[in-house]
């Protein structure tokens, strides 16, 4: 009787979340890169671009708002999360924040917040201290969060149009939006992995 094949392991999810109520933003454009890398790694992609970030109300608490709805099922289901920010005053924007706020709605579930997920985190701005710095606030939300940054964290320069009509024109940034991507969808594909190792998954194999 011949062996069974195993099933092929299921695909990550990698959400990502940023961007600004401009079209077509420098930090949106970073995102759908850092996305697109993530999907040519194996991994399935959902996007909350900016112009569903504006559509949010400001948050007050989990149970007075029923806005952020599909973004909330949507990290729930996540095996990897990119967070995109422009830098504004040297900090994460505020619809980015109220953004990330959403997520208290899982404080109460099994994997609350983003407990053990890996997060690729871009930021943008029309200079480089407000890069390092907005960097710097997004890894320590993360860490709030539960959340593993990855080793690789993008901290662009926009001033000089680097970003434009959805192309990098510079190879060195190109390649660490890419990073991003491939990292996280690399490390949400090995916590699948161990997780259906875990649970005697025969697909899982050695």
């Amino acid at each position: 009787m011949a062996a069974s094949l195993p099933s092929p392991s299921p695909a990550p999810l990698v959400v990502g979340i940023g961007g600004t109520p401009k079209p077509g933003s420098s930090t949106e454009q970073a995102l759908t890169l850092a996305l697109a890398s993530a999907a040519r790694d194996g991994a399935e992609t959902l996007m909350f671009g900016g112009a569903y970030l504006a559509s949010l109300p400001l948050y007050l608490t989990p149970d007075s708002e029923a806005a952020g709805g599909e973004m909330i099922d949507a990290v729930r289901r996540a095996d990897g999360i990119l967070l995109a920010s422009p830098g504004y005053h040297g900090v994460m924007s505020g619809m980015v924040k109220n953004a990330i706020d959403y997520l208290e709605a899982t404080s109460r579930d099994p994997r609350a917040y983003l407990d053990g997920l890996p997060v690729g985190l871009i930021v943008t701005a029309a200079g480089w201290q407000a890069t390092g710095s907005t960097l710097a606030a997004l890894r320590a939300t993360v860490h709030a969060l539960r959340g593993w940054p990855t080793p690789m964290g993008a901290a662009i320069n926009t001033g000089d149009g680097v970003l434009s009509g959805g192309v990098c024109r510079d190879a060195g940034v190109a390649a660490q939006i890419d990073l991003v991507g491939r990292q996280v969808a690399l490390f949400a594909r090995l916590k699948l992995a161990d997780s259906a190792s875990l649970k005697g998954d025969p697909a899982a194999g050695d």
